[in-house]
């Protein structure tokens, strides 16, 4: 089997994994490309797998917390606030044209984990977008 195979069949086990795990609390999408997609609450995410070195597959789990939020620095100073308090996570701060995006991303190796405690680190994460989103949100809200 070539290594690309092996990669492949690798990267496709694991997704179908997170697949399961995550079904027992979101309605999940499979794309073309074998990535992931479903919404938690508002925050749509997506799940992806990369093999970073033969035998280190890895999930890489993104969610768009929120986009075109007013590009303050209240904003800015906010995100950086929360990304400082969360263990599951890296939050980011993207400047548009149209305000400010803010998007969570997570990755870390998950062959071998067992369904219950793959789909409860996941969870963990989402959660935590949702609830950024919700304070993010709340905050900024037009008055």
């Amino acid at each position: 089997m070539s290594s690309d195979a092996s990669e492949a069949e690798s990267t496709a086990e694991l997704l179908d994994a997170a697949r399961s795990a995550l079904e027992r609390y979101q309605e999940v999408s499979v794309d073309d490309d074998g990535a992931l997609t479903f919404r938690h609450a508002e925050v749509p995410c997506a799940v992806q797998a990369v093999e970073l070195a033969e035998g280190l597959v890895v999930l890489s789990l993104t969610c768009v917390v929120a986009w075109d939020l007013p590009a303050e620095v209240e904003v800015a100073d906010q995100v950086a606030t929360r990304a400082g308090q969360g263990l599951f996570g890296t939050l980011g701060l993207i400047r548009t044209e149209r305000g400010s995006d803010v998007t969570l991303r997570y990755a870390f190796p998950a062959t071998g984990l067992d369904s219950a405690p793959l789909g409860t680190l996941l969870m963990l994460v989402v959660s935590t977008a949702s609830q950024v989103r919700g304070e993010l949100l709340a905050a900024h809200a037009p008055d």
